[in-house]
C-alpha cells in the first residue's frame, strides 16, 4: 500500500483544512493510500516533518498551508537523493506557489489532483544554504512581503501589498548593487531585485509571464531607482503583464545569479526573512516532482 504523509499548518487559511481533513483522509484511504497526519506547531517544524517523511520512504508529501509552509516541506526534501512526489493544498493569503500551478484553493479539488496522479518534474530555487519554490530576492520594497499585517493580508489580499509598496516607497533609497548572471554584469543603484521560479509573485500572476518551471532558469527583475508615481504606473501596469520593456525595470533570465551590495541589504526567501547579502542562486532543474493539474502539464510540456 502507498504511504502518503499530510503536513499541514492548523492556522492557515481560517482553519478551514481542520475541519475537511477527516473528508481528505477518507479520500485518500479510498485512493489506496495509508495516510498519516503532521500539524505544525511552530516555525521550522514543516521542514523536520518532510524530513522525517522523506528518510521513511513515504511515496507522498501533501503541503497544506500558505508559501511558507511549502518552503518548509521543500527544505525538509531537497537534500535527499530519494524523494517523495509532493502534493499542495493551499491555504494561505496569496498562494503564489499552488497559483502558478494552477491548484485551486478549494480543499476537496486540490486533494483530487493529487489522487488524479498527474505529475511532473519541476525547477527549485537554492539561494546559499536555502531552498525556495518561488521567489527569492532583495532590496527593502521586498521586506512587505512580511511587514503587512496578517489581518490586513486577509482582509485585502494581494491588494495589500500594493498599499503596504506605496506607503514604504517615499522613505526608501535605492542601493549601488552588483549581479553577476550567466554572461552578464549589471551594476545599478536598485529598488529591488526578483529571482522568480514562476510567474506569480505577491499576487502578481503576470510578473514574470516568461517564467517556465522546468528550463533551469530564473527570471530576473531588476527595478532600478524610482519615484512613487512611477512606482504606480509599474505595479498597475504590471498587474495586466504590461510593464516589461519600461526603463525603470531590467528583465533577464540566467541559471546563476550572484548579488553584492554596497549597503546592508536583507533577503527575502518565498515571503519569508532569508538573510543578508551576499547571496549565491542556483537553478535546480526538474529538482522535485510536483502533482499537477492536467492542463497545466500539457501547457508546461508545450
Amino acid at each position: 500500500m502507498k504511504k502518503a504523509r499530510i503536513i499541514y499548518n492548523p492556522t492557515s487559511g481560517r482553519e478551514v483544512f481542520k475541519k475537511e481533513l477527516p473528508t481528505v483522509l477518507q479520500m485518500f484511504e479510498q485512493a489506496g493510500y495509508e495516510t498519516s497526519t503532521h500539524a505544525t506547531t511552530c516555525a521550522g517544524d514543516a521542514t523536520k516533518a518532510a524530513n522525517d517523511a522523506t528518510e521513511r520512504e513515504f511515496d507522498v508529501i501533501v503541503a497544506v498551508g500558505g508559501d511558507g509552509t511549502i518552503n518548509e516541506v521543500i527544505n525538509g526534501m531537497a537534500d535527499h537523493e530519494k524523494r517523495p512526489r509532493l502534493g499542495i493544498i493551499p491555504q494561505g493569503t496569496t498562494n503564489d506557489f499552488a497559483r502558478a500551478l494552477g491548484i485551486p484553493r478549494d480543499v476537496k479539488k486540490a486533494a483530487n489532483i493529487i489522487l488524479n496522479d498527474t505529475s511532473m518534474l519541476l525547477d527549485i530555487g537554492k539561494l546559499n544554504d536555502q531552498y525556495f519554490m518561488n521567489i527569492a530576492g532583495g532590496g527593502r520594497l521586498t521586506e512587505l512581503t512580511y511587514e503587512v499585517p496578517s489581518k490586513l493580508k486577509t482582509m485585502l489580499g494581494q491588494f495589500a501589498y500594493y498599499v503596504k509598496g506605496i506607503e514604504m516607497l517615499p522613505t526608501l533609497k535605492p542601493i549601488r548593487t552588483k549581479i553577476e548572471l550567466d554572461d552578464e554584469i549589471i551594476e545599478d543603484d536598485i529598488m529591488l531585485f526578483l529571482v522568480a521560479n514562476t510567474n506569480s509573485v505577491g499576487g502578481f500572476e503576470k510578473l514574470a509571464p516568461d517564467a517556465k518551471m522546468n528550463d533551469g532558469y530564473f527570471e530576473v527583475i531588476i527595478l532600478t531607482k524610482t519615484n512613487l508615481a512611477e512606482f504606480i504606473g509599474i505595479a498597475t501596469r504590471a498587474l495586466r503583464g504590461a510593464h516589461l520593456g519600461m526603463k525603470q525595470l531590467v528583465y533577464k533570465k540566467s541559471r546563476y545569479v550572484k548579488v553584492t551590495a554596497d549597503d546592508k541589504m536583507q533577503l527575502n526567501i518565498d515571503g519569508e526573512y532569508g538573510g543578508i547579502l551576499p547571496g549565491e542562486f542556483r537553478s535546480l532543474q526538474q529538482h522535485i516532482e510536483f502533482f499537477v493539474p492536467t492542463e497545466f502539464k500539457e501547457k508546461e510540456d508545450c
